[in-house]
């Protein structure tokens, strides 16, 4: 079986609880320390197999694989995937069977590590998980007011827009952001709107 490791809580000296996100659920595992065990970390995607045990709920993490990526070596490219695996896990720790699609996201986004900006790629995936959510608000409808916008938009939080008169943020042309919403790319906006939009995703899915 396959997953990512999307949380590591250490418990009792040097064991751990693990979260995984396999294809189509969220698990927890006991992983009990010993010197001969292969390094985990958050972020990972490993190869692992499942163990019951009578004396405890939680199942055991064994035969542990690490199924790495050439891209795990550039420490920025790591850092900006455990940023969006944490806002990930925080979205999904109440949940226990989940659709194929979230697994799937982190597939592509690992694939696409390697030659594509990061901020650019996640900043891409997390549109895909709003519209795959239902909750992308492309009808251009003032999150405040209630009513369209049809000049120039600010986006917060989740992607919601409004008017600039609504809420003092950075206002975009409404046409940049419908063609982003539009077709999930961000070939046609600046490194500095990416980084604006990379710092709205940092705040919460």
């Amino acid at each position: 079986m396959q997953g990512y490791i999307l949380n590591i809580t250490r418990v009792r000296e040097e064991d751990l609880i693990v979260t995984l996100l396999t294809e189509n659920r969220l698990k927890t595992l006991y992983r009990f320390y010993g010197a001969r065990h292969a390094t985990i970390n958050l972020g990972f995607k490993i190869d692992f197999e499942v163990q019951s045990s009578s004396k405890s709920t939680i199942s055991m993490l064994r035969q542990v694989l690490h199924l790495s990526t050439p891209w795990l070596a550039n420490f920025q490219k790591f850092y900006l995937w455990q940023q969006f695996i944490k806002l990930l896990y925080k979205h999904l720790r109440d949940v226990e069977e989940i659709d194929a699609f979230y697994f799937q996201l982190l597939e592509e986004i690992s694939n696409r590590f390697s030659k594509q900006n990061p901020k650019r790629t996640l900043v891409e995936a997390y549109l895909k998980l709003l519209a795959y959510e239902g909750r992308l608000h492309d009808d251009f409808i003032c999150f405040i007011c209630g009513e369209s916008i049809e000049t120039e938009v600010v986006v917060t939080r989740g992607f919601l827009i409004a008017h600039p008169h609504c809420l003092y943020a950075p206002a975009v042309p409404k046409e940049r952001i419908s063609t982003l919403f539009e077709t999930k790319q961000t070939l046609f906006l600046s490194d500095e709107e990416v980084e604006r939009l990379w710092e709205i995703v940092l705040e919460g899915l």
